[in-house]
């Protein structure tokens, strides 16, 4: 066995991949920051030279994926022009804050530039792990577009206007150009837009398909598409997305597309159970939000039924940050288990992302991206969005936060986790 580094004893261990837990379970990790062992402690290997943490009464769980955020936004925060070094720290500040509360691997779906994915992995900030669309591909007067009559755009820095398929195609050439992981289209309007509405549809089947034809020519990058209206959901599918992202107007026909293409829905259900405040968004869009809260709920609790591939996304930027696992309870409430909404946020997003070979579950030969929670999340999975439950994270073997009580570790574990 590689030399380990910590041991994990006497926790309740979900894996991630939708088995029931197993008590009294261990977790062993080496040096090289990955899972040497995890399963019941009587099958465990003996490591004599590494302290044992007791974690009697608590959990082990994956570090969680969110596969829909936005660093770049957060919605206390009022739309004026700030100095872009103040608005780099605090994007680094969200980051810091979403990878203490559990999250440590995310996408996201436009603003932020491939320099802060460099960031993190070259070790400059702690933050999630992290895939980035960089700027949203749609089309005029879509969900993309906010030019007002005096021909001033607020949305230009992070949006690529076009309106056929070479435009498209170009967009994609010039968003992979910058060094997106991931592209990120509009195929519907949207809630917040001020031209369109969720019905309306923005880029065509054609011009997706223009899209999705040219991201994959590029190493198989995957297209994500904002997609809330029925016509235009159906578009995004037809033309071979790899995510409904929303899709609050999921149908039957919808489902049963998704289901024949493997597509991921990422429903973001943060955005339709947080009313909104009338007082602070513009009438169109308290009007929008509230008339489609209720049949989101009813489609997305439709996809659930109907078995289709759900990984968690929260829009965090649009809702609040670092209160991402809010969203496994809202999961649970449209009728998923907690062991099913807990891998929505674990493998199923670290497949969607295309990082399930090293991340996503807790098994042997991944990498160490754990998180110890003092609750019981299949009794409270909604606890888990409280960040003080959330007592240990460990990312790539690294501790990112430790906030364990002192009777589960001696001083010579401490030692050991220092020497690393």
């Amino acid at each position: 066995m590689p030399y380990v580094v910590m041991r994990l004893e006497h926790a309740r261990l979900i894996d991630g991949t939708g088995k029931e837990p197993i008590e009294d379970a261990t977790v062993i990790v080496d040096k090289a920051g990955r899972i040497a062992y995890a399963g019941s402690a009587g099958s465990a290997p003996q490591t004599p030279e590494v302290p044992a943490r007791d974690l009697t009464g608590m959990t082990v769980l994956p570090g969680f994926i969110d596969a829909h955020v936005h660093f770049l936004f957060d919605p206390t925060t009022s739309g004026t022009t700030q100095d872009q070094a103040l608005v780099t720290f605090q994007v680094a500040e969200r980051m810091h804050q979403t990878l203490c509360a559990g999250i440590t691997s995310v996408r996201d779906l436009g603003g932020l530039s491939s320099g802060y994915s460099t960031a993190q992995r070259d070790g400059l900030i702690e933050a999630p792990r992290l895939l980035t669309a960089g700027r949203i591909l749609g089309h005029t007067g879509g969900h993309c577009d906010a030019t007002g009559p005096d021909g001033y755009n607020p949305t230009a820095r992070f949006t690529i206007l076009a309106d056929d398929e070479r435009s498209a195609r170009v967009g994609v050439r010039t968003l992979l150009r910058d060094g997106a992981d991931v592209i990120k289209i509009c195929a519907t309007g949207g809630m917040g837009s001020p031209h369109d509405d969720p019905d309306d549809e923005d880029l065509s089947e054609a011009e997706i398909k223009a899209v999705v034809d040219e991201a994959h020519r590029h190493r198989g990058k995957k297209v994500a598409a904002h997609a809330q209206g029925t016509a235009g959901i159906l578009n995004a599918l037809r033309g071979g997305v790899a995510s409904i992202e929303h899709g609050y107007g999921m149908t039957d026909e919808a489902c049963e597309l998704a289901l024949a293409k493997g597509t991921y829905l990422v429903p973001t259900l943060a955005t339709a159970f947080h009313p909104l405040d009338p007082a602070k968004v513009s009438p169109a869009h308290f009007e929008k939000k509230t008339r489609w809260a209720d049949k989101t709920r009813e489609n997305i609790a439709l996809a659930i039924n109907q078995g289709v591939a759900i990984a968690m996304g929260t829009d965090a930027g649009v809702s609040p940050h670092s209160r991402n696992l809010l969203e496994l309870s809202f999961l649970v409430q449209l009728g998923m288990t907690q062991l099913h909404a807990i891998s929505a946020g674990t493998l199923n997003g670290a497949r969607l992302l295309g990082i399930d070979e090293f991340v996503g579950s807790v098994e042997a030969g991944k990498l160490a991206d754990l998180l110890v929670t003092d609750i019981d999340p299949l009794n409270d999975i909604a606890g888990l969005a409280n960040s003080e439950h959330i007592r240990l994270v460990l990312q790539s073997g690294t501790v990112r936060k430790d906030t364990l009580p002192a009777w589960t570790r001696s001083d010579a574990d401490i030692q050991a986790i220092t020497l690393r």
